[in-house]
């Protein structure tokens, strides 16, 4: 960029760029004079499009202010638009521009995996990468929704959900098959065909062939009826039962839609809520309320095509996406989509029929779920103004970082970190810091909490030194009274942060909740009264950053617990273990096997097999 167009802002700077710019699609960037970006946008032609923002008038507030605060552009040309829409989401995922449409909340969905890797298959929720061998099913809409569909094929199928280690393990049948939720295949109660046949009506089940199911498990009751076996014959009839159940608890299950994603928006001063219903094999599989940044003046076919580029970038969309409104370019994104998933997807906004009364329950959805949430976020915008004024801070936190730690006699020792804000508890910002420290006593809470902080501020320090990502808290709650504030002020001082606000939080000298002492540098201790809100909102505080150092803390012991000497030779991985422990049936077996029995396993090489016989037989 020449001197002159660095001195220029505006519409004058992006008059600027025009003569550099051809009709090439592409994507575009607006960047203020700190060189933050403020945009990402695609364009068809980029020239054309470019030269939209050069005219001093005619935008909305939003896009007037954002073309006022451009100091730089930058420009990216594709191949095709298509390509232009797909890279434009990822650029806006990645930067989060101010004035973009943003999901914020992007997490995996859960499936169903009936796993193949063994001669009775399991049955179990799975998140993340397709890696092990079944067949999935889903996605579903939360925990909630997969752990329920689960509880139901459980009482239908009677297929075993517990792990292969524990499934070898059994010489008795568990409490599964006393509730009957299991066949005890583990035990030899069931043969290996009979349980074949239940996973297979388990997945017709999923792929939404449950009539079929049902008509052939009828045929089987009518036979065992028949041949005067009673007892087979009660046990399908409970089946059968079990069945219709399901279907009544799902509530929607359209006969016209197979596999859908129907997707509704509701906008209302500035703030917005998508709804997603998951339908997949024409049964309801749960739904998901997203609150994406939107902003005044923005349009539901901005806001509704932003939210389904991004939120299906890194999922796999459906063949059918049912929208309550219609979207800027429909065809561009169902090419998309078609190129992503490698067969077509369609995008519909029905007007009337069963896929207008999806639309118009999911649209329902929407507006009482943000409603909700407003209401929610008033409350909360006055509790962080109650904080504010309880603890003398310049102005309203727009983030507060609460602190604690767990261990048992300083094993398994972690720090947790928890996040709040104007929106409520930030869980993606949850932090876990497993305790390095060697020179640390059991139980110094005082060296934990130094190494914790000591982490995160170091860490914040490197990755945003400016304080522009909106990372930085503006207070700190630390559990504790005023030893444990003087500790942290005197770490926060050394690394240069000392301007942020920090509060102890104390059980007074009876230690009952409601007495809490609050302590500040320099400071005297004082109590908020027993019914104020804020000390209400502070105990919530601090029982989350409980729960979750102590759930962090479960978990890391029962990892622990589960460890054993085949996780500390190189070469083992997961499969491998899994493979030595069923063939040999304990750890302490594989440390006695010879070499030529570990050669015999499964999956382990003639070179593995001698570095796991020389681990444990060096120097015997």
């Amino acid at each position: 960029m020449s001197d002159t167009e660095s001195s220029l802002t505006g519409h004058a700077l992006i008059q600027s760029y025009l003569k550099t710019l051809d009709g090439s699609p592409g994507v575009y960037r607006m960047l203020d004079a700190q060189a933050r970006v403020l945009y990402v946008g695609k364009a068809r032609n980029l020239r054309a499009r470019v030269s939209n923002y050069a005219r001093p008038s005619g935008h909305s507030p939003r896009i007037a202010r954002m073309i006022r605060d451009t100091a730089q552009m930058m420009f990216l040309t594709t191949r095709t638009e298509t390509e232009a829409l797909l890279l434009e989401q990822n650029l806006i995922k990645q930067l989060k521009p101010r004035y973009n449409v943003l999901l914020r909340d992007d997490k995996s969905f859960p499936n169903v995996l009936v796993a193949k890797n063994h001669p009775y298959p399991q049955i179990k929720k799975h998140r993340g990468a397709k890696t092990e061998k079944g067949a999935y099913y889903g996605p579903f809409a939360s925990a909630g929704a997969v752990n329920r569909s689960l509880n139901q094929l459980q009482k239908v199928f009677l297929l075993r959900n517990c792990s292969d280690s524990m499934f070898d393990s059994r010489t008795r049948p568990c409490l599964l098959y006393q509730i009957k939720r299991c066949s005890a295949p583990c035990v030899g109660y069931i043969a290996e065909e009979d349980y074949a046949r239940s996973v297979k009506d388990a997945e017709r089940f999923l792929q939404g062939k449950s009539t079929e199911v049902q008509a052939l498990l009828a045929e089987q009751m009518q036979e065992a009826s028949e041949a005067m076996e009673f007892e087979r014959a009660a046990a399908l009839r409970d089946r059968i039962r079990a069945m219709t159940q399901v279907q009544t608890a799902q509530g929607i299950n359209p006969r016209g839609v197979t596999e859908a994603d129907v997707i509704a928006l509701h906008l209302d001063r500035g703030q917005a809520c998508v709804q997603v219903f998951f339908i997949r094999a024409n049964q309801n599989w749960g739904n998901r309320d997203f609150y994406p940044r939107v902003g005044e003046y923005v349009e539901e076919a901005e806001a509704l095509e932003a939210f389904i580029g991004q939120f299906y970038d890194t999922k796999e969309p459906p063949r059918q996406l049912i929208l309550s409104h219609a979207i800027e370019n429909p065809d561009l994104m169902a090419e998309a989509l078609t190129e992503k998933l490698g067969r077509k997807v369609e995008i519909l906004v029905p007007q009337r029929g069963e896929k207008a009364e999806l639309v118009a329950s999911a649209a329902r959805n929407a507006r009482e779920s943000l409603a909700r949430k407003m209401a929610e976020t008033a409350t909360q915008a006055r509790l962080l103004k109650g904080l504010a004024e309880a603890f003398d801070l310049d102005a309203p936190p727009q983030r507060v970082e609460v602190y604690d730690n767990s261990h048992i006699q300083g094993a398994h020792a972690v720090g947790a970190m928890i996040v709040a804000g104007p929106d409520g508890f930030l869980k993606s910002s949850y932090r876990k810091f497993n305790i390095k420290g060697t020179d640390l006593t059991p139980g110094d809470d005082f060296g934990m909490m130094k190494e914790v902080l000591t982490r995160r501020f170091t860490r914040l320090l490197k990755e945003d030194p400016d304080r522009e990502k909106g990372d930085w808290p503006d207070l700190l709650l630390i559990d504790g009274g005023a030893g444990q504030v003087s500790a942290v002020r005197e770490i926060m001082e050394d690394m240069g942060v000392e301007d942020i606000a920090m509060v102890g939080v104390a059980k007074g000298v009876d230690r009952d909740a409601g007495k809490e002492e609050f302590h500040r540098t320099g400071k005297r201790p004082f109590a908020l009264k027993h019914n104020d809100p804020v000390l209400y909102f502070v105990q919530r505080l601090r029982d989350e950053a409980h729960r979750f150092a102590i759930g962090t803390h479960r978990a890391k012991r029962a990892k622990a617990v589960s460890k054993t000497p085949l996780d500390d030779i190189p070469g083992v991985g997961a499969a491998r273990k899994r493979a030595l422990l069923a063939h040999f049936g304990s750890a302490k077996a594989v440390s006695r096997a010879n070499l030529a029995d570990l050669k015999a396993v499964d999956g382990v090489s003639e070179t593995l097999a001698e570095k796991i016989y020389d681990f444990f037989h060096e120097g015997g």
